[in-house]
């Protein structure tokens, strides 16, 4: 097949003009299962799969997330589903009825303390949903896991204590000598995949992700945002919270809605089954020139490096910032949040603080077909300016 290409940046801007003014029932050629569905790749899916020129379409859309249908996603062409995959007795009741369920995209996580607490209830979840819903689908064609970067780095716990992987990374490389939920789930992927002849997987390694979710815990440019808007506040300057390798270091992003549509074309495309596929842009930045964009976007003249010795920890800075958040989204008119919600800081002090210059190969997705790819300046600049269209972030637009 020719891979579909929706556009450089957002594919959901289109939304759904071209839905019937009749309301017509629709007939769905694929059923997808989106795990996850309020987290920062999940939206996307939740844009793009209900759009008329989606490969694999007409789809149906199954929305799962453990809390209530969030308001930003209203209008999406999904049946939400509120479930907590992570309790086999709610996934299984509320799954196993999905029978006409064609194929699944698993785009969740959770976070725990220790990497064999992230092992184990990663582990359940995914095991859950699978064991809901295989044995009753009879339809299933697909399933597509999304782990990450750390199959070539190791988990957060420990960096700094082995050697990773030499970039840039290509999906071949062996894993690593150490525990990783990202292996947990792909020994249970293979092992419950086994179980139903014909049934295809994909595994897609993004790295880090520009994207859209308020509730998300790796929503690095949502937390950015929020740290940008409070020096703005308090007329503060903008201090890039880390080391001199990660300011001047090269990059690599994952926009959102390019993973998404990775995963779709995973889904639906012979070549890309049983497969395990990097996922990055294409092109490679650095933050000391982001900087400067989300400084514009924010109407912040001072800003930049500061002294090495005198390097910021945002988990220090900003731990007291709730009452200040508070004040900004009453000012601005925001949607009510609280800021450890939608600010990850520890996220970003652990980045930041790295040796940096982590970058993978996206050679094998572009021989079996997929040519998609991304922007980065632009894919930073839509990504924030979405979270501003929603209320998430303040706007300084009107401002000098």
């Amino acid at each position: 097949m020719s891979w579909w290409w929706s556009g450089a940046i957002g594919a959901a801007k289109k939304k759904f003009e071209e839905q019937d003014d009749n309301n017509a029932p629709r007939e769905y050629q694929s059923v997808a299962l989106v795990i996850g569905i309020t987290g920062i790749v999940g939206n996307s899916l939740a844009e793009i799969l209900p759009l008329s020129d989606t490969p694999g379409g007409p789809w149906k859309v199954y929305g799962v997330a453990r809390r209530q249908r969030p308001v930003w996603q209203a209008d999406h062409l999904i049946e939400y589903i509120q479930c907590d995959v992570s309790i086999e007795e709610e996934t299984l009741k509320k799954l196993s009825p999905l029978t006409d369920i064609t194929h699944i995209f698993f785009v969740a996580w959770a976070s725990k303390t220790t990497e064999a607490e992230n092992c184990e209830i990663n582990g359940s979840m995914l095991r859950n949903v699978l064991k809901s819903v295989i044995p009753n689908a009879e339809n299933l064609q697909h399933i597509c896991l999304q782990t990450g970067s750390k199959h070539y780095t190791g988990p957060f716990e420990s960096f700094g204590k082995f050697q990773p992987h030499e970039a840039p990374w290509h999906e071949d490389l062996p894993r690593l000598d150490t525990i990783n939920f990202y292996y947990t789930l792909e020994d249970i992927l293979f092992d419950e995949v086994a179980k139903k002849e014909g049934l295809t997987w994909s595994i897609h390694r993004p790295t880090a992700i520009f994207g859209f979710s308020p509730c998300s815990l790796i929503n690095s440019v949502g937390t950015l945002c929020v740290y940008a808007a409070i020096c703005k506040h308090q007329g503060l300057p903008l201090i890039f919270p880390g080391n001199r390798a990660s300011w001047e270091g090269y990059w690599f992003a994952s926009d959102a809605d390019l993973i998404a549509e990775q995963q779709i074309w995973a889904a639906v495309d012979p070549n890309a089954k049983n497969e395990a596929f990097n996922c990055s842009n294409g092109d490679v930045f650095k933050w000391k020139h982001l900087w400067k964009v989300l400084a514009d976007e924010f109407k912040i003249e001072n800003y930049g490096f500061g002294e090495d010795d005198k390097r910021l920890r945002l988990d220090e800075m900003m731990k007291n910032m709730g009452g200040l958040w508070d004040e900004i989204v009453k000012e601005k008119e925001l949607v009510d949040s609280e800021v450890e919600k939608v600010a990850i800081w520890g996220l970003l002090d652990l980045v930041f603080n790295g040796d940096g210059g982590f970058m993978d190969t996206m050679n094998k997705s572009k021989e079996l077909g997929f040519f998609g790819f991304r922007n980065t300046h632009k894919s930073f600049i839509y990504w924030i300016d979405k979270l501003k269209s929603h209320r998430i972030v303040p706007s300084f637009d009107d401002q000098l």
